[in-house]
């Protein structure tokens, strides 16, 4: 039975895909990975083949973002979903999601230079399948266009600052979209977040169900054309935290506000002369403690968030 139901996926992918090297390799890696239905496949490359249509109906940037939003509302009125009062209901955060991480860690992201296999995050990623950091050719990285930026009618500049890591993603990316990405080295992937870091982007490492439910980008988000940001906004948990939270020295804090004006998540204010963060809005980015003229911010753990994605410590533990 299991054979038949192969076959039948091959005959799917040879009517799908017969363009591109790129998507068989997506397929034959999604066959590798268990719980990777055809479904997810497909969603998958719908996905990957065309991100801008994808993330500019998903921010509500693009024309056809009214008619699929009319078209999802028909369907729950003359169809409305029926579950038992304990059923979960998955939210787009649980197949799409990203996790901040200061600028040391995605640093750290694309400096790899093996083959990585970490699963079942739970205490890191907590989600149900999208969590697993499998990196094969970790030094292929592509940095694309983003397509929350090119969504938007007024861009903050670069586009080409969302990095896509390790295969098959990056070289799926790279020939699907020739004119709106490029081959980068570790090198300049580090330069680009480097420069992010400095404009005051957040970065995001990037899972999804669909793209084999696991690490597969990071972006470098702007509050203003982020399309997760937005959601976050919206009530959407699309972002989880660091990890971290900011904490203010009162000895060193003078209240001048750059923290508050800086701050991607507004977890931050001035009051009494002194820095007051919002533990519950404090993502763990570390943008403010770069920015803090007295060295008054800095980053600690928090028990309550879920835990840093700290890769070189996976990794050892891995190799143990």
């Amino acid at each position: 039975m299991n054979d038949g139901n192969e076959v039948e996926r091959s005959r799917t992918i040879q009517r799908i895909a017969w363009v591109c090297p790129s998507t068989q390799a997506l397929f034959e890696e999604g066959q590798r990975t268990p719980g990777y239905s055809l479904f997810d496949f497909l969603h998958g490359y719908f996905y990957g083949r065309w991100p801008y249509l994808y993330i500019g109906v998903g921010t509500g940037e693009h024309p056809l973002s009214k008619v699929i939003r009319w078209v999802s509302g028909a369907i729950q009125v003359l169809a409305p979903l029926k579950q038992k009062p304990d059923t979960h209901v998955s939210s787009t955060a649980d197949g799409y999601h990203g996790k901040v991480v200061p600028l040391r860690t995605a640093r750290s992201l694309v400096r790899i230079e093996k083959d990585l296999r970490i699963t079942a995050l739970e205490q890191v990623i907590p989600f149900e399948r999208a969590r697993d950091i499998i990196l094969k050719n970790p030094q292929h990285i592509v940095a694309l266009e983003c397509p929350c930026r090119s969504s938007r009618a007024s861009p903050c500049l670069p586009l080409d600052v969302c990095l896509i890591v390790g295969e098959p993603f990056a070289g799926f990316v790279q020939e699907h979209h020739p004119r709106r990405s490029r081959w980068i080295t570790p090198t300049e992937a580090d330069q680009i977040l480097f420069e992010e870091h400095a404009r005051g982007h957040v970065h995001h490492a990037f899972f999804k169900e669909a793209m084999l439910g696991r690490f597969y980008a990071i972006c470098n988000c702007c509050p203003c054309c982020c399309g997760a940001m937005q959601a976050v906004r919206n009530g959407t948990p699309m972002l989880i935290s660091s990890g971290y939270v900011s904490q203010v020295d009162q000895d060193l804090c003078e209240g001048c506000g750059t923290c508050e004006g800086v701050c991607p998540f507004e977890a931050l204010t001035v009051e009494d002369g002194t820095a007051k963060i919002d533990g519950l809005c404090c993502m763990g980015c570390g943008i403010c403690v770069d920015r803090c003229p007295q060295g008054a911010l800095s980053l600690a753990l928090d028990d309550s968030k879920p835990a840093p994605l700290e890769i070189e410590v996976l990794m050892a533990a891995a190799d143990g």
